[in-house]
């Protein structure tokens, strides 16, 4: 008998966008914990991005925006996690999804809160 293996092919589709973008305010310490951030009482903004060398225009633009901290940044995946106060937070992120909107034309979603 002969096993039958499934092959998984995963492919970046190319285009211009912000896929999440959502804020975590006040996250439980061990979500904090967990990536690294030994802060307490602030907000995470997560953000995921494509093309992912995009990240570092938004992180650039955010950290310019608002009195935020980059918490993570990565050119490979394009995924940005920032902290602050939540209105800092929003405002680093709205300034970033909105550049990249309004100069280069990528689509952007809503930013969504828990």
């Amino acid at each position: 008998m002969t096993s039958q293996l499934k092959r998984v092919i995963q492919e970046s589709v190319p285009g211009k966008q912000i896929t999440i973008a959502h804020i975590i305010a006040n996250p439980e310490p061990a979500i904090l914990d967990s990536i690294g951030v030994n802060k307490r009482r602030i907000a995470l903004g997560i953000m995921t991005i494509t093309p992912p060398e995009a990240a570092a225009i938004v992180s650039d633009i955010a950290s310019k925006a608002g009195a935020v901290e980059i918490e993570f940044i990565d050119r490979f995946s394009g995924s940005l996690v920032l902290s602050g106060e939540v209105s800092d937070v929003e405002s680093a992120m709205t300034a970033g999804r909105y550049f990249l909107r309004d100069h280069l034309g990528f689509t952007i979603p809503e930013i969504t809160r828990s």
